[in-house]
């Protein structure tokens, strides 16, 4: 599966309106707003380290909710992630909180779920202008999260490691395969596997819902 790496370059961009500068701050602002904060401004002002801390952070819990969401298509949901952050580079800014940071990205990763979807239909898409400052779906998002962790529970346990240690922890075919004394070529016909029936665990979730 190929997909976006740390390492990739963005556009710079010109001196930006510093974030988070708020001289009231409040005594319940704690460390992991400020966090955030700091790193939303950084990643705004071209900062490539800070990018690459952000992909670090976020990539790994946004490839679930877009797997969620793609109801099980994983090519959909890495194009989605790497979409998501592509976007980041060029129009993340200030934010308010961790949460804020989270729902941005979350509602960018539906928002480019939408339009590669209308895309393929050939019809209007949204567009980069339209992107929140804002989002409130944290609610939600964590609802999706809960659907894919009861997905993988539907799985053998076998399946739902294999899983994990490809999509979750980015381990190698050749990786796993040295987890299970396995030969690559094996650990692709079981990941296969797998993710067919991951699909379906979920979509049935899914259909619960509606």
């Amino acid at each position: 599966m190929t997909g976006l790496t740390p390492s990739m370059s963005f556009p710079l961009h010109g001196p930006a309106s510093p974030a988070c500068e708020a001289p009231n701050v409040q005594p319940t602002f704690v460390a992991a707003d400020a966090e955030a904060c700091r790193l939303a401004a950084a990643v705004g002002r071209g900062d490539e380290g800070a990018f690459r801390e952000l992909y670090d952070r976020y990539h790994a819990r946004l490839f679930r909710l877009a797997v969620v969401l793609a109801q099980g298509n994983e090519p959909l949901a890495s194009e989605v992630v790497q979409s998501v952050f592509v976007i980041a580079a060029g129009k993340l800014g200030k934010v308010e909180s961790e949460a804020h940071l989270w729902n941005w990205l979350a509602r960018v990763a539906r928002q480019q779920l939408a339009r590669t979807r209308r895309q393929q239909q050939n019809t209007a898409v949204v567009g980069v202008a339209e992107l929140p400052e804002c989002a409130a779906d944290g609610e939600l998002d964590s609802v999706l999260e809960q659907n894919l962790d009861a997905a993988l529970l539907a799985l053998a346990a076998d399946e739902r490691q294999l899983i994990e240690w490809f999509y979750f922890d980015g381990l190698s075919h050749k990786e796993i395969a040295a987890q299970l004394a396995a030969t690559p070529k094996a650990v692709s016909s079981r990941l296969e596997r797998a993710r067919a029936r991951l699909r379906i665990a979920i979509t049935r979730i899914r259909s619960r819902e509606t």
